[in-house]
């Protein structure tokens, strides 16, 4: 289990909080999605997760004597040596006998598939073998925890799909996994827990099935015309979040009674729905619903 509590940083005085009261729990042999729009506080996140920088005010709680790794978002090996020999490197870093360092490599090198170009220098590597290089340095420390910031950027589809099942089996033998993307899908994939940040504070957390659930259902209706004046007038008195663009309609919250109520009306106002959404937003929606679709550098 990891434990953050009311986590603050901040990188000068005179600037505002980094994180800003951020917190959740990461529950041991989980695999959670770290989300969050572009200056949200994930990278200072898992800088103070892998113990580059303190925090200046909460707490963190972790597992004792639990070891972590950074799968950083940049190259992270010296282009100039070979697979092998980057791996060697990395876990000779670590203290550990010759006999071990060995042992670590060959399994590293066995579970990013890498065997095949073990003897190449990582900089004529393919993109997707890089971010496997990148991947099978962090597990010559032997961790129980991972920290990934964007592993697949730039990569191919093969790739992806490859670095996505090197997580689940990782979380599968028992390790911890947090994963920070941009991309839905893949947390949607692979994460059995979400963490939404934005402006440094937490916006959800917890399992992504409880909070699917836990979020309302949203309608949609696009509509063979718009709706009479009267009739806008009572919507919006009785569903104050709904927003109207023409004939479109978009009702975030709504239950099934509403949904009855709106029909009839329409059907006794003689205008057609052309076309019909109704559920539980996906993640992508939830996040860009939380996060108020503000755009961010």
């Amino acid at each position: 289990m990891i434990r953050l509590e009311n986590l603050r940083y901040r990188y000068r005085p005179d600037r505002p909080w980094a994180l800003d009261g951020v917190s959740f729990d990461i529950p041991r042999g989980s695999i959670c999605g770290l989300l969050g729009p572009n200056g949200a506080g994930k990278t200072t996140l898992i800088a103070l997760l892998s113990g580059l920088m303190t925090p200046q005010e909460g707490r963190m709680t972790l597992d004792k004597q639990a070891s972590i790794a950074v799968v950083p978002q940049d190259y992270a090996f010296y282009p100039m040596l070979s697979v092998a020999e980057n791996l060697d490197f990395f876990a000779g870093v670590q203290g550990c006998s010759r006999r071990e360092r060995r042992a670590r490599c060959a399994k590293a090198l066995a579970f990013a598939c890498l065997e095949t170009v073990a003897r190449r220098r990582a900089g004529e590597l393919s993109g997707g073998l890089r971010r496997r290089l990148n991947l099978a340095i962090a597990l010559t420390g032997a961790p129980e925890t991972l920290l990934l910031d964007e592993p697949t950027v730039g990569v191919d589809p093969q790739s992806r799909h490859f670095l996505l099942a090197a997580v689940r089996r990782f979380a599968e033998a028992g390790g911890t996994v947090l994963y920070a993307s941009h991309y839905m899908e893949e947390v949607e994939a692979v994460c059995s827990d979400v963490v939404i940040i934005d402006q440094g504070r937490t916006l959800v957390s917890g399992p992504l099935d409880a909070i699917r659930r836990d979020h309302a259902r949203g309608l949609t209706l696009a509509l063979s015309a718009p709706p009479p004046e009267t009739l806008m007038t009572g919507w919006q008195a009785r569903f104050p979040e709904m927003t109207a663009a023409g004939k479109a309609l978009h009702f975030p919250r709504i239950a099934t009674d509403g949904l009855a109520f709106l029909f009839a009306e329409l059907a006794a106002a003689g205008v057609d729905a052309e076309r019909v959404a109704y559920g539980a937003p996906d993640l992508e929606q939830m996040f860009m619903q939380l996060t108020r679709h503000a755009l961010r550098d």
